[in-house]
């Protein structure tokens, strides 16, 4: 069974920022793409960012082109978003994702961890 663990949310200032790591457990790190999600009540849950399996492929959204930046250790068995020059709507429930085959729907993922809160003050 795969647990995937997440950490590094928290309060910062607009312009600040953050770190998100995740850690993987029960399964071979190296076989899945991964993906950061966030969402806030009432909406869908968003991709962010993803990553494939060998680190050679990045996706981000539009939104935090520039800003955020996805990367991945497999001998770590961990992946990394440094989100920098955060804004107030990047304010959301972060979540970390693995899929055999994920891409940038939250469908393409088979496991989940449990969230952690980035909240950006004005």
């Amino acid at each position: 069974q795969v647990q995937l663990v997440e950490s590094g949310g928290g309060l910062v200032q607009a312009g600040g920022s953050l770190r998100l790591s995740c850690a993987l457990s029960g399964r071979t790190f190296r076989t899945y793409d991964m993906g950061w999600f966030r969402q806030t009540p009432g909406k869908e849950r968003e991709c962010v960012s993803a990553i494939s399996r060998s680190g050679a492929s990045t996706y981000y959204v539009d939104s935090v082109k520039g800003r955020f930046t996805i990367s991945r250790d497999n001998a770590k068995n961990m992946v990394f978003l440094q989100m920098n020059s955060l804004k107030p709507e990047d304010t959301a429930v972060y979540y970390c994702a693995a899929g055999l085959e994920g891409g940038h729907h939250a469908y393409e993922y088979e496991y989940w961890g449990q969230g952690t809160q980035v909240t950006v003050s004005s």
